[in-house]
């Protein structure tokens, strides 16, 4: 992207095989072992997570102390020592994930990641039975989604096209928002193993793409969010109100939002790397929005002049997290927000 080194969420840009051993293993080095069939009547128990990044991770961990026996997958060894610190198991690629599982999260950041683990070598249909579930949790757009749910379908596996939002705090406490679609009865199917992972799960339609579509929607009022708030700040810093002024008001307001109470004390306090909101995604995300709206003919200027804001912020600080928005400004006006000032 404009020539600069992308972040992923949970699959890296490393080569494979930082996992040792001939599939997966438990953190006390037990093999796995071949798993029989499918019963559709059964509890699912045995989940998979492709992309062990600052989401994938606190899915595991409440998977796991739910109960679930979880094995992983990313090209960072290091996650996967953390995922068998959790009592997880951890597995030399897709395939061997997909080979223990009925049900796999695919937690990468795009379609072409997706695409790679679902689809390419060493992929998921290689291994996976017939009658297992592959939940689509990244945000790749509505047509790649469904490019992979006839995929998937060709070896009878199914797709559930389920984006998430919360964030990396969301997904560490359990309390993920989750916009699924697809076929209802293997949503049903999944009911125990999203109710671990998430406070809100909505089935927002029976066909692939549709959960795609709401997260495009969430996504455009996202990025229109943070503009606004802090094109806010901004102004009323430079016209001489105190920064923590400003929070504690707008924070009661009518105005005050998850998103302000998350970003104003990182900018306040000069965060702005490792808080989980890394601009690369919310860029992408904006990305498809628009693509969506230029699809469907429904102008969106705010959210238009909203990815132009981003597309600075990534230019200009590609490996922060999407309150370094706020230094564009700080660079024109020629103030910092922060306490104290």
């Amino acid at each position: 992207m404009h020539g600069k080194r992308r972040r992923f969420d949970g699959l890296r840009t490393a080569r494979p095989g930082n996992a040792e051993g001939l599939a997966c293993h438990s953190g006390s080095g037990a093999d796995t072992g071949n798993r029989s069939a499918l019963n559709k009547g059964t509890t699912m128990k045995n989940i998979g997570i492709i992309g062990l990044g600052n989401m994938g991770m606190g899915m595991a961990k409440n998977l796991t102390a739910k109960g679930f026996d979880v094995a992983g997958f990313d090209m960072n060894g290091e996650a996967l020592e953390s995922l068998a610190r959790l009592g997880g198991k951890k597995c030399k690629d897709a395939a061997a994930v997909g080979a223990v599982s009925e049900v796999v999260f695919v937690m990468v950041v795009n379609a072409a990641q997706s695409t790679v683990v679902i689809t390419g070598k060493n992929g998921l249909l290689e291994t996976m039975k017939p009658g297992s579930i592959i939940v689509v949790t990244a945000t790749i757009g509505s047509a790649a989604v469904k490019k992979l749910a006839a995929q998937a379908g060709e070896r009878h596996v199914t797709v559930i096209d389920c984006p998430v939002s919360g964030g990396q705090k969301g997904a560490e406490a359990g309390a993920l928002t989750l916009m699924a679609s697809g076929r209802r009865e293997d949503f049903d199917r999944c009911a125990d193993v999203f109710a671990a992972i998430a406070r809100n799960v909505n089935f927002v339609g029976a066909e692939v793409g549709q959960g795609q579509i709401v997260k495009a929607c969430m996504q455009g009022l996202v990025g229109c969010i943070y503009s606004g708030m802090f094109e806010a700040m901004m102004l009323g810093v430079k016209a001489g109100v105190s920064a923590e002024v400003l929070f504690s008001v707008i924070g009661t307001s009518v105005a005050n939002t998850p998103l302000f109470q998350g970003a104003i004390p990182a900018v306040m306090d000069r965060r702005f790397k490792g808080t989980g909101s890394n601009i690369v995604n919310t860029y992408k995300d904006l990305t498809i929005t628009l693509a969506l709206a230029e699809e469907c003919g429904t102008p969106m200027m705010t959210t238009g002049t909203a990815k132009q804001f981003f597309q600075a912020g990534i230019t200009k600080f590609p490996d922060e997290d999407n309150q370094c928005l706020i230094k564009v400004l700080e660079d024109i006006v020629g103030i910092e927000v922060k306490r104290g000032a």
